[in-house]
C-alpha cells in the first residue's frame, strides 16, 4: 500500500497511478455509498467532480461551500457538480459542466482519472463521482449564485480513515449515520464526507500484483 508520504511526485506518474487504483477497484466490485432515499423519494443521476490538485508540496482535494442562500443543502461543502441534465453525453460530461458553470474550471484542464462506484444520498440522489487532476495554478471563479468559497485539504488527511466521525440522524421516519471529516474552516460532512472516505478507500485498497 502507497503512504500518503510516497504520492507520485510528478503529475504523469499521479495519473497513472489514479487510473489504476480506480480501475482496479471498480473491477474488484467496492462498493460505493448507500444512505435509504426518504420515503417517496425517486432517484435521480447526478455526478460530481472530485478534483485532486497535484502542488509539487502535496496532494490536495478541492471542495466547495454552497451558498446560504440555495433552497437545497444551502451552507454545506460539496464537491462541484450537479444533476446529469439529458445532453449531457454521461457523468464525466456532467461534472465537468457543472465544474466550469460553478467555479469556472474549463474543461480541459482537468485530467480524468476515472469514476468512483455511484453514492445514493438520503434525499434521492444517485451521484457518480468522477475523480479528476488538475494542475496549479487554478484560475477559478466562483458562480456567485451557487458557490460562497473555494478551498482545498490535504490529500494526507482525506485518506487518513480514522480521522473521520460518525454520527447519526433520524429524519422523516428514517434512521441512520453520517460521517464528517474535521477541518479548520468548515463542517465536512453527509454525502461530501462519505465520498472522501470512499475515496481514501480506493487509494488504501490492497494493489493487485502485475
Amino acid at each position: 500500500m502507497r503512504t500518503p508520504e510516497s504520492w507520485p511526485a510528478q503529475p504523469e506518474a499521479a495519473l497513472c497511478w489514479l487510473t489504476t487504483r480506480l480501475a482496479e477497484a471498480r473491477r474488484s466490485g467496492q462498493p460505493g455509498g448507500f444512505d435509504r432515499p426518504l420515503p417517496g423519494r425517486v432517484l435521480r443521476e447526478a455526478a460530481v467532480l472530485v478534483p485532486l490538485v497535484w502542488h509539487p508540496q502535496g496532494p490536495t482535494v478541492l471542495l466547495t461551500r454552497r451558498t446560504d442562500a440555495l433552497p437545497t443543502h444551502a451552507g454545506q461543502v460539496s464537491f462541484p457538480g450537479g444533476k446529469i441534465d439529458p445532453t449531457d453525453d454521461g457523468p464525466v460530461a456532467a461534472a465537468l459542466r457543472e465544474t466550469r458553470e460553478e467555479i469556472g474550471l474549463a474543461e480541459d484542464c482537468v485530467q480524468v482519472a476515472g469514476e468512483m462506484a455511484p453514492y445514493v444520498t438520503l434525499t434521492g440522489f444517485r451521484i457518480t463521482p468522477v475523480v479528476g487532476l488538475l494542475l496549479p495554478p487554478l484560475a477559478l471563479s466562483a458562480e456567485p449564485g451557487e458557490v460562497a468559497d473555494i478551498f482545498e485539504v490535504a490529500l494526507d488527511h482525506v485518506v487518513d480513515l480514522a480521522a473521520y466521525r460518525q454520527h447519526v440522524y433520524e429524519r422523516e421516519g428514517v434512521t441512520g449515520h453520517y460521517y464528517s471529516l474535521p477541518h479548520a474552516r468548515h463542517f465536512i460532512w453527509g454525502a461530501t464526507a462519505a465520498m472522501l472516505r470512499q475515496l481514501a478507500a480506493v487509494l488504501h485498497a490492497p494493489q493487485a500484483s502485475s
